[in-house]
């Protein structure tokens, strides 16, 4: 997540939000209130239907598609304009986690926050594609180190970890034949992995 947030409270106005949308090059700004509780979102779709009025003109309003939007046409302050409640997301959220939030609730941006509401950091869709902007041998050092060393002490040695554009090959014997599936499993959980193949196998009997 980004820890240096840009964000705004109910009072901001219209156009100090358009401005930090432009100075920040973000879409979207966490409204806040007291010591940093997020209490929405507001978004360029927020602001839009400002400039609808404009264009069309009063007289137009009744042909707007959809009454909230008429609303937040006339709308001045963060806190008229704002999406609330917002959809946020805990610091020990993991990135799919997050990037399945993103989906589901067609968001750009989660505001990251602790138990009581408060604003941490935020998450981007960018935040979660650079994951997977990893070098490849430093995710296979990873998974090595952090799955394979662990989950096979005895046997670590016979196991080759190889990572190519992302995905991540397994090969080799190892003494226990049940943890095979749980070393695919934390493999995948790898931050950057986009697949695994696990070729893992336990040694033949004689």
């Amino acid at each position: 997540m980004t820890t240096d947030v840009v964000a705004v409270t109910r009072d901001t106005g219209f156009k100090d939000i358009a401005a930090a949308m432009r100075r920040w090059k973000v879409t979207a700004l966490p409204v806040v209130e007291g010591e940093g509780r997020v209490v929405g979102m507001v978004s360029e779709a927020d602001l839009i239907p400002k400039e609808e009025f404009h264009e069309r003109g009063p007289g137009m309003i009744e042909q707007m598609r959809r009454l909230a939007d008429t609303a937040k046409a006339g709308s001045v302050r963060a806190g008229e304009l704002m999406t609330s409640p917002a959809v946020t997301v805990g610091p020990e959220a993991s990135l799919p986690e997050a990037a399945r939030l993103m989906a589901v609730r067609h968001v750009k941006r989660l505001p990251v926050v602790d138990g009581s509401g408060t604003l941490r950091g935020i998450v981007s869709r960018s935040d979660l594609l650079k994951v997977f902007l990893r070098p490849d041998g430093e995710l296979a050092a990873e998974i090595r180190h952090t799955v394979v060393e662990r989950l096979f002490p005895l046997s670590h040695g016979a196991v080759e970890v190889t990572v190519a554009h992302g995905v991540a090959t397994l090969t080799g014997q190892v003494r226990d034949e049940r943890l095979i599936p749980v070393a695919e499993q934390l493999a995948h959980a790898v931050e950057g992995i986009v697949d695994v193949r696990c070729l893992l196998r336990a040694p033949t009997a004689a």
